[in-house]
């Protein structure tokens, strides 16, 4: 019986999508894309007798038809998503239209633009002793987000920050930041289409980034990446330190 697959397209670079996603792409007989935000060059790896539909311009029944439409018809369907589908994908709606109809699906997860803009920045998230947690957020807008959960309130626990959806309102994303406690010289990131050819990287601080951002007329796909961990202060983690003893090695005794 053919299913649909749920498939995370990666942040960008085409090359940069699971192996396992690569092969489903392959073999699938339809492939339902997010035309707005998926690179076409990975419909490069479908066949030539592959359907292709680009749902930028399609409801979610419309989206839902499709998928029951090719699954009778015998095909794997391939519904490809942006970055990683669980990280603001809309796929618990697809997901809960899909059992009502009886459809079976898998989910095959992929890299998301919050990881790959880390690594065009070489940094990482959770710094020791700096910052060892990561905030996944994003600003209000024509989508709401629960009211325990804006910005000033998060901002409050000075830890490492990742802000999606957001970039078109950075004056406002910095006042709220600024309000919740991050100090104006907090180290500020802008990641414009990461690992696309077209990347952006724009380094700042909360008190500057948003003269920057507008400078550079970056008002959409780009993420926001504030904290200490983009700052020269740092640590070694025990992880490789000769002194620090674990399962696998035992302290070595300074001189």
């Amino acid at each position: 019986m053919a299913k649909v697959h749920f498939v995370g397209a990666g942040p960008g670079d085409p090359e940069l999508i699971t192996l396992k996603g690569y092969q489903l792409l392959q073999t699938a007989g339809v492939v339902i894309y997010a035309g707005s935000l998926v690179n076409p060059e990975l419909l490069n790896y479908c066949s030539e007798d592959c359907e292709i539909f680009n749902s930028a311009s399609m409801n979610l029944i419309e989206i839902i038809d499709e998928m029951q439409r090719g699954v009778e018809a015998g095909k794997e369907v391939i519904r490809l998503q942006t970055g990683d589908f669980s990280i603001y994908g809309s796929i618990r709606e697809q997901v809960e239209e899909l059992k009502k109809r009886e459809i079976e699906f898998t989910c095959t997860p992929g890299v998301s633009s919050f990881l790959g803009a880390a690594s065009s920045l070489g940094v990482e998230y959770t710094v020791p002793e700096i910052s060892q947690s990561v905030i996944i957020t994003r600003m209000a807008g024509r989508t709401p987000v629960p009211a325990k959960e804006n910005l000033r309130s998060l901002a409050q626990h000075q830890t490492s920050m990742v802000i999606f959806l957001s970039v078109q309102g950075i004056k406002q994303v910095v006042r709220e930041l600024l309000a919740g406690g991050y100090k104006p010289t907090t180290p500020v990131a802008v990641v414009y289409k990461a690992t696309w050819p077209e990347e952006k990287k724009i380094v700042s601080t909360l008190e500057k980034i948003a003269d920057e951002i507008i400078a550079e007329d970056i008002t959409k796909t780009a993420l926001i990446m504030v904290g200490d961990f983009l700052g020269d202060e740092f640590y070694y983690s025990k992880l490789y330190d000769a002194t620090f003893p674990h399962e696998y090695r035992d302290a070595k005794k300074n001189d």
